[in-house]
């Protein structure tokens, strides 16, 4: 096998979500000879190049609930005029703990913002990136795919070495790649994480998370709901209706998870339990199941009128120890997972992105080395606070709603009260849901 030598301003390793955002966020910063960073994106999958925007493979059929401020950084990146169609703004949110009394209410109009937060499939926000890298980069990133890194030299840390301000990956193609800069953006199972030999914890919550688009005989008027049940919170967030112009669109649409059910209200419904209620659960059919869900849902939306494909996920809390290595960094899933309980996974990952190409932009206009320590140091102490932030509000939630301790019963039910006329406390948690 011939091997090739390349060398990049920045190699990153996985192009989907968290990859291919990393890319578009640094597609178009200039070094000090006024050339653009030139981007390596190495991917296992194979990408078509010459119309990436159809891609399919990359991305699940999932629905993410953006914050704010995650759709405000997309739109500054030129992808939310792909995607703002589709998205289904949260106008209000509801949350509710069932069997008691207490219920608490967040608005928009309280906060003077059109939404909250928006919810779209997963697989449309991916396309869209790869459509808005396609559309606005020009010949500075380059796909590797299918491929994939299979070894990492790291020359700082070589005595020997000639250059020591470089990385290289050795690809299973057999080729070479060199950069100032490596981004892990690979995922749960991160290759370049677990070559960098950085351990991870892993706490198994003993839940799965069952989703499915479900549709319901009262309209949802753009409001999210928190429901907290004895077996594990239900969420129901608004989707847009499905609008298909032909047949083939129709059937192609039943037969995507993520777009599923047609009716007068579309919602995403992500329902955590135990495993063993999940094996149950998923026995049923699809006129026990709804009787099932609206009793433990309760009659906010009406009748379960349809309801799609069901999946189910593992709930974990993955953290990695560390945030950087050698001239590389963790983004995404690679560094975090945490509980969807506030729907905060993608936006804390989106956070990574936006943090490294602001740090990036500012070490090129000093015309400082873009893999220097004190720029990883800087992303590491950044990205830790706002983990341990976003995880101890996840934890909480799903610890303190997990009791029936009657104290705790009632503690929570009076907090959850107090929490809409407690301004500063509701404050602080939509700021940090927001995602500011």
């Amino acid at each position: 096998m011939q091997t090739t030598n390349q060398h990049f301003d920045v190699i990153i390793s996985g192009g989907g979500l968290s990859g291919s955002l990393m890319a578009l966020s640094l597609s178009k910063l200039t070094k000090a000879d006024g050339c653009l960073l030139s981007i390596a994106i190495i991917e296992t999958l194979l990408v078509n190049q010459a119309s990436p925007a159809d891609e399919n493979a990359l991305f699940d059929g999932r629905v993410l609930a953006l914050s704010h401020g995650s759709a405000n950084y997309l739109a500054k990146l030129g992808v939310w005029q792909h995607l703002k169609n589709d998205a289904c703004a949260i106008t209000d949110i509801d949350i509710s703990d069932r069997g008691h009394f207490a219920k608490a209410r967040l608005t928009a109009k309280e906060f003077r913002v059109n939404a909250l937060g928006y919810v779209i499939d997963m697989a449309r926000i991916g396309k869209a990136q790869l459509k808005a890298l396609a559309q606005n980069t020009k010949d500075n990133v380059h796909w590797f795919s299918p491929d994939s890194i299979v070894d990492i030299h790291w020359q700082d840390q070589d005595e020997n070495s000639i250059d020591k301000s470089q990385v290289k990956v050795s690809l299973k193609s057999g080729k070479t790649l060199s950069a100032q800069l490596l981004l892990g953006c690979d995922g749960v199972q991160s290759p370049v994480r677990k070559l960098a030999n950085i351990e991870v914890s892993c706490d198994d919550y003993q839940q799965v998370a069952l989703i499915a688009n479900v549709s319901t005989s009262k309209a949802h008027h753009n409001k999210a709901f928190e429901r907290f049940t004895e077996q594990g919170p239900i969420a129901m967030l608004p989707l847009t209706p499905v609008q298909p112009s032909t047949q083939s669109a129709i059937e192609s649409l039943k037969a995507n998870t993520s777009s599923s059910t047609a009716g007068v209200s579309r919602c995403s419904l992500v329902w955590t339990m135990t495993p063993e209620q999940a094996q149950e659960i998923n026995k049923l059919d699809d006129e026990a199941f709804k009787i099932e869900l609206e009793r433990a849902f309760g009659s906010y939306l009406g009748a379960i009128t349809h309801v799609g494909k069901r999946d189910t996920f593992p709930l974990v809390l993955l953290q990695a120890q560390r945030q950087t290595y050698f001239r590389m960094a963790l983004i995404g899933n690679a560094s975090h997972t945490i509980h969807p309980i506030a729907g905060q996974g993608f936006n804390l990952g989106l956070r990574d992105v936006e943090v490294m190409a602001d740090l990036v932009s500012k070490a090129l206009a000093a015309e400082q080395d873009i893999g220097n320590f004190g720029l990883l140091h800087a992303y590491q102490v950044n990205r830790t606070k706002d983990q341990r932030q976003v995880i101890q509000l996840t934890d909480s939630l799903v610890t303190l709603f997990a009791n029936d301790l009657p104290p705790l019963v009632l503690g929570r039910n009076i907090a959850l009260q107090a929490l809409n006329y407690l301004t500063p406390l509701k404050k602080a948690l939509v700021k940090k849901t927001m995602g500011y």
